[in-house]
C-alpha cells in the first residue's frame, strides 16, 4: 500500500468534487480487513463489481468453500449459488461503506451489484432480477447495475420511481447518456408529484471511457491507410476520442441538471445523478496510465478505478479540475472524427453491442468457474 492515513492524490480528488470507487471486490478483501483499510487509508468511497471480478474472487483460494458446502444439499442451480455468494459480499461491503453513506446523507458510500448480463435486452427480466437483488441485499447504499440499452433504460425509470438505487452501466453514446439522465429526473418528478420522498434516491450514469479509444484508434488506423487520407488530422485524434466523448457527456450533465425543473426538485432534497467514469484503466501502453483519471476530474463525478490505476494515481497522479476545462476542444475532436469519415454514433453503438456480448460471455465463464468450485468442494466434503 502506497498511501497513508493523511492526504494523498485519491483523497485530494474530493476537493474537486470527485469520488473514487474501487472496481474490485472479493470476500478475501473483506475478511482480511483490506477493504476497510483501503477506505480509511486510500480514501475509496464505494465499490463496483461485475461477473469477471466475482469469477476471479470465487475461483481463487478457499474463502467461499464453507458457504458453498452449506449449499450442497439444497438443490440450487449454479446461478442461485453465485447470487447467494455475491449478495453476502455486497452486504458486507455495504456495511463497511455505511458510515460514508450516513455522513454524506446518501450522497456516497455505494456498492454496486449487476443484474444478469443476459437480460440486457429484456425489460421485464431486468425489472424482476433488479427487484430480487435490491430485496436480497437489503441495504440503503446498494446500487443495482442496469445496462443503458433501449430495454434497460425503460427499466431504469421504473426502478428509480420505485425507490431502487440504480447504476446505469454500458453507456457509450451521448444520446444514451441523455436518455438515462432524463429518466432519473423524470423518476424524481413522479415521486415528488406522488408525495414520496426523493432525498435518498441515488443513481450514477456509468460512461465508459478507455474502450472508446481502443476502437477509435483502430478505425483511425484504417482511415489512415486510405488514399488521400488527412494524416495530420488523423494523428491529432489518436488517444483523444474517449476523453472528448466523456467531456461532452459532462457538458450535457451540466445542462440537464442546471434546469429550473431540477432546481425545484433539489429544493426537496434531490441529488444529481453523477456521471461515473468507467473503464478507466489505460489499455494502450503508449498512453499515460492515469490518462482517464487526470483528464476527467470535476464536481459531482465518480471515477471507478481498478486497483492498478488507483495505485498509479497515488504514485504520480495530478489533481486539477479538467473535465469542463475545454469543451470546445472536445467538440473539435468529435468534429474531426466525422471529417475523417468515422461516425461516433456508429462507433459507440458497436461498443454497446460488444459490451453486452462480453458481459454475457464473462457471466457464462463465471458460472462455469462456480460450478468447478462447487465440484471441488463436494469432492472434499465426500472425502474423495
Amino acid at each position: 500500500m502506497t498511501a497513508s492515513s493523511g492526504t494523498n492524490a485519491i483523497k485530494s480528488l474530493l476537493t474537486e468534487g470527485q469520488s473514487v470507487w474501487q472496481d474490485d471486490i472479493s470476500r478475501q478483501m473483506i475478511v482480511s480487513g483490506q477493504l476497510a483499510e483501503r477506505i480509511e487509508e486510500v480514501g475509496i468511497r464505494g465499490v463496483t463489481s461485475n461477473p469477471t471480478i466475482f469469477q476471479k474472487a470465487i475461483s481463487a483460494g478457499t474463502v467461499y468453500d464453507d458457504d458453498i458446502a452449506d449449499m450442497l444439499g439444497r438443490n440450487m442451480d449454479i446461478a442461485a449459488v453465485f447470487q447467494t455468494l455475491a449478495v453476502k459480499d455486497i452486504q458486507d461491503a455495504c456495511d463497511l461503506f455505511r458510515p460514508i453513506y450516513d455522513e454524506t446523507e446518501g450522497q456516497d458510500g455505494f456498492v454496486s451489484l449487476e443484474v444478469l448480463p443476459s437480460l440486457a435486452r429484456d425489460t421485464d427480466g431486468t425489472l424482476k432480477n433488479a427487484r430480487e437483488l435490491w430485496t436480497a441485499v437489503d441495504r440503503p447504499n446498494v446500487m443495482i447495475k442496469v445496462p443503458g440499452t433501449d430495454e434497460g433504460a425503460v427499466a431504469v425509470e421504473t426502478l428509480l420511481t420505485e425507490g431502487v438505487n440504480v447504476n446505469i452501466t454500458l453507456l457509450f453514446s451521448l444520446a444514451n447518456y441523455e436518455r438515462v439522465a432524463q429518466a432519473y429526473i423524470d423518476s424524481l418528478q413522479k415521486r415528488r408529484d406522488a408525495g414520496q420522498p426523493i432525498d435518498r434516491i441515488a443513481s450514477v450514469a456509468s460512461f465508459f471511457v478507455s474502450r472508446v479509444d481502443t476502437l477509435a484508434d483502430k478505425l483511425l488506423d484504417e482511415a489512415a491507410a486510405k488514399p488521400g487520407a488527412n494524416l495530420t488530422l488523423i494523428d491529432s485524434l489518436r488517444g483523444k476520442v474517449a476523453v472528448a466523448n466523456a467531456q461532452l457527456a459532462y457538458q450535457r450533465f451540466q445542462q440537464l441538471f442546471g434546469t429550473e425543473q431540477f432546481r425545484r426538485l433539489a429544493e426537496h432534497g434531490a441529488k444529481v445523478q453523477r456521471p461515473l467514469w468507467a473503464s478507466t484503466g489505460t489499455k494502450n501502453k503508449a498512453y499515460s496510465d492515469v490518462l482517464y483519471v487526470e483528464s476527467l476530474i470535476g464536481p459531482d463525478t465518480v471515477n471507478t478505478m481498478p486497483i492498478a490505476t488507483i495505485e498509479a494515481f497515488l504514485d504520480h497522479g495530478q489533481v486539477a479540475r479538467t473535465v469542463d476545462a475545454a469543451f470546445g476542444e472536445a467538440q473539435a475532436v468529435a468534429d474531426g472524427l466525422a471529417r475523417v469519415g468515422i461516425s461516433l454514433d456508429e462507433l459507440t453503438h458497436q461498443l454497446e453491442e460488444e459490451g453486452i456480448n462480453a458481459f454475457v460471455a464473462s457471466y457464462d465463464d463465471l458460472l462455469e468457474g462456480v460450478e468447478g468450485k462447487r465440484a471441488q468442494v463436494a469432492e472434499a466434503v465426500s472425502g474423495g
